[in-house]
């Protein structure tokens, strides 16, 4: 188990892509084809990436990948879960 959360995929872009482009939230929502409310709920953590949006930020710039969006995403909601302090029971499966 890792021992630090992975970062959410929306703090890459607000963190090292926007700034290296120079461009605003609304700017960059404008070539990405989205509204300027749904980029700022995910670079902000809100929301997570969708396919629709990977495939956009892919487009957008070549890397990372749709798939590297995605795999970001789980990363980062499998570690939420596995620290939310829940209690994971299931019983062991059996084969009939």
């Amino acid at each position: 188990m890792r021992m630090h959360s992975p970062p959410h995929p929306g703090s890459v872009l607000k963190e090292d892509v926007l700034p290296a482009l120079e461009l605003t939230v609304t700017q960059a929502a404008a070539q990405l084809g989205v509204s300027r409310v749904q980029l700022s709920r995910f670079i902000n953590g809100k929301s997570g990436v969708t396919p629709d949006l990977a495939i956009r930020l892919s487009k957008w710039i070549p890397a990372p990948t749709a798939i590297m969006w995605l795999h970001m995403q789980a990363d980062y909601d499998l570690w939420q879960a596995e620290h939310s302090g829940r209690r994971w029971e299931a019983a062991p499966m059996h084969a009939r």
